[in-house]
């Protein structure tokens, strides 16, 4: 029913309310709504957050928003932060405001000589209204009230005396903080959950357990495996870079049957180990780790270490099973029968896993859905409180609300990061029912505009549902523009998706400028990582300069300073003169940083940089000086400012504001 003052096109809301909105500790989030009332009455309105206890923090008073046409003049919005992990919720309350009502017909009536007694008695009852009303200790309101009170009634002082002191900003201010309320109308509650903080902001490192150690036997010339104890080496060179979140494929035995050879050929030989996406052998399925990795000790003694550094660990939740997965003759009815008797393997047309069983949720879907909770819980009980999940929208979303649900109950800490390269209506639903990250489309976005857009759309329009994470590339995903951009646009990826998004990820290699397609047109790596071993030299290429790395920890050095790229709804876009040249600030309080970047790996671009000075909080006019943060160069700008970025140089500036007082 509609309340006495219309509350209405609240935001944000998910699927009408039934889902909490992504909310995290610390980060403000806007609440916005459509209020208005008949007439021409002024009116009020405030947020009001409710904690997972139930107790209520102060209100915070829905402000309008200025205008784009005649049809907007009823928005009104602001900004609340929850200070605590759980279920919140949050309502709107409106009102008539009579003060607010005579302020604006007085202003009018009495300079036009009209009704001026009338006004001024009128204005002195509410006055004494909201006297009456003050709490003792507010002495010092008390005392502007009690003046103005006087000047309303003292017919001996001039007309415009009179009105300039109720007029007056210490009036003003006192009748802002102390609105009257009537026909107060109370909106909501509407939900909205908030994730600790490292479901937002996260630094993610990706890197294949069996590769960190591995090496070439001499006498046989066969690749030697890595193994937990080995990988846990090369935890203090990623923690080191500042990365936070170590991110593991999948661990478990891999199927012999129908395995998989170099470069995904169906001819594997006999030391080739296969995709750790081929889950399942007769060493285990999806809570075993593969013997040549060790055992789960030593798995746990990897977690322990990785915890020492500062660092979680990420495990792949992939639900599919290679055709010796023990799950496959145990529960033959969690799998596609096809007509031949056959089961059905994974395919993609024109792509065929001839590796992989699919899972089937429709036949036993009590019994399926329990088993892989217990998975989850069986390696959460080991140390995992991040799950980085393949190909979540290939399983009915209904299971995972249930299963997102389960694990929110008992342990609301554990972390789900969707890994959905899918349409737009399965990305967003999959954030809205529980999953705390989501891979994107960032890595398809290569040009001005494209960037511009997505990083609007992340920022503003879908956050209630999803929290991006920037991966730069994947083991399935090497872009085009790092095939061809050379180094530099291995730089200006990195610099885009660590300031652009709070959370971003890189797969191992990227910091060697690994960039070699299997074929023309492939996104798909030659001598692909997922069906070998790769043997990789970290420190010869550090110690050689053709690392990337030191790149990597400046960046995330900056992120770690700055709490202004900690946070995702503070995105705005500056024009900028030239097609190849972006630029994008983000602030939090008096923190302020403004990124430009290159687009254009192969050329130096110059522009002119036209600023929002009051996105930034800064007065029109104001001058300020500018710290890169990459080269340690100051410049002293203003609203608008010359640019020129050379990429064999650096790409970027992330730039931050000193505002002198």
């Amino acid at each position: 029913m509609v309340g006495r003052i219309p509350v209405i096109d609240v935001m944000p809301l998910v699927d009408n309310g039934r889902l909490p909105a992504k909310a995290t500790v610390g980060e403000p989030f806007p609440v916005s709504a459509t209020v208005f009332r008949e007439g021409h009455d002024r009116l009020g309105a405030e947020v009001v957050l409710i904690a997972p206890d139930g107790t209520r923090r102060p209100p915070v008073r829905l402000l309008p928003v200025p205008a784009v046409d005649r049809f907007t003049v009823s928005r009104h919005s602001a900004w609340v932060t929850p200070d605590l992990p759980g279920a919140w919720s949050f309502e709107i309350h409106a009102w008539s405001d009579p003060v607010a009502t005579w302020q604006h017909d007085a202003g009018i009536k009495i300079r036009a000589e009209v009704d001026v007694e009338l006004m001024f008695v009128e204005g002195r009852i509410l006055l004494e209204r909201v006297l009456a009303g003050l709490a003792r200790s507010e002495k010092e309101a008390a005392e502007v009230l009690r003046g103005a009170v006087a000047a309303a009634t003292d017919t001996a002082r001039p007309v415009q005396a009179r009105l300039a002191q109720l007029e007056s900003p210490e009036v003003t201010s006192v009748l802002a903080a102390h609105p009257l309320r009537e026909l107060v109308t109370v909106d909501g509650p509407y939900p909205a959950y908030a994730d600790r903080p490292r479901a937002l902001f996260s630094s993610w490192y990706e890197f294949f357990p069996r590769s960190e150690g591995a090496y070439e036997d001499p006498t046989s010339g066969t690749v030697v495996s890595g193994t937990f104890a080995t990988a846990a080496k090369r935890l203090e060179g990623v923690a080191a870079m500042g990365f936070d979140v170590v991110y593991l494929p999948p661990i478990h035995p891999i199927g012999e049957v129908n395995r998989k050879g170099p470069n995904n050929t169906l001819t594997p030989g006999p030391e080739d180990p296969g995709s750790p996406w081929a889950i399942g052998s007769r060493h285990g399925g999806h809570d075993a780790v593969h013997p040549d990795l060790g055992t789960l000790a030593d798995f746990d003694a990897f977690v322990a270490r990785a915890a020492s550094l500062g660092l979680e660990v990420a495990l792949d939740l992939a639900l599919q099973c290679a055709p010796d997965h023990p799950w496959v003759a145990a529960h033959p009815e969690w799998f596609t029968t096809r007509a031949d008797g056959t089961i059905a393997y994974a395919e993609n047309p024109p792509k065929k896993y001839q590796d992989i069983y699919p899972l089937n949720f429709d036949n036993d879907p009590e019994g399926l859905a329990q088993e892989v909770l217990r998975v989850v819980r069986h390696w959460m009980d080991h140390g995992v409180r991040i799950f980085r999940v393949d190909n979540p929208h290939t399983k009915p979303v209904a299971f995972w609300e249930w299963l997102l649900a389960q694990v929110r109950a008992t342990d609301p800490d554990v972390l789900f990061l969707s890994e959905a390269f899918t349409k737009p209506p399965m990305l967003q639903t999959l954030g809205a029912i529980g999953f705390h990250q989501s891979y994107t489309y960032f890595t398809w976005r290569t040009a001005k505009g494209e960037v511009e857009d997505y990083l609007r759309e992340v920022a503003e329009e879908s956050a209630h549902r999803i929290r991006p994470n920037f991966f730069v590339n994947t083991p399935d995903i090497l872009h085009e523009f790092l095939q061809y951009g050379g180094p530099a646009a291995f730089k200006i990826r990195a610099a885009l998706a660590a300031t652009g998004s709070p959370s971003w990820g890189v797969y191992a290699g990227y910091e060697l400028f690994e960039h070699v397609a299997v074929r023309p047109g492939s996104e798909e790596y030659l001598d692909s990582e997922k069906y070998q071993v790769r043997v990789r030299d970290w420190e010869a290429a550090e110690a050689e300069g053709r690392s990337l790395a030191p790149y990597l920890t400046l960046l995330n050095e900056v992120r770690r300073k700055h709490p202004a790229l900690q946070q995702l709804r503070n995105l705005v876009i500056h024009p900028t003169d030239d097609d190849g040249i972006v630029c994008f600030s983000k602030t939090a309080g008096a923190d302020r940083v403004i990124v430009v970047i290159n687009l254009d790996p192969h050329a130096a671009r110059d522009t002119l940089v036209h600023l929002d000075l009051a996105a930034l909080g800064l007065a029109q006019g104001s001058s300020f000086t500018v710290h890169d943060e990459v080269t340690g160069s100051d410049w002293h700008w203003g609203a608008d400012n010359y640019v020129r970025l050379d990429p064999r140089s650096e790409p970027a500036h992330v730039l931050a504001v000193k505002v002198v007082p």
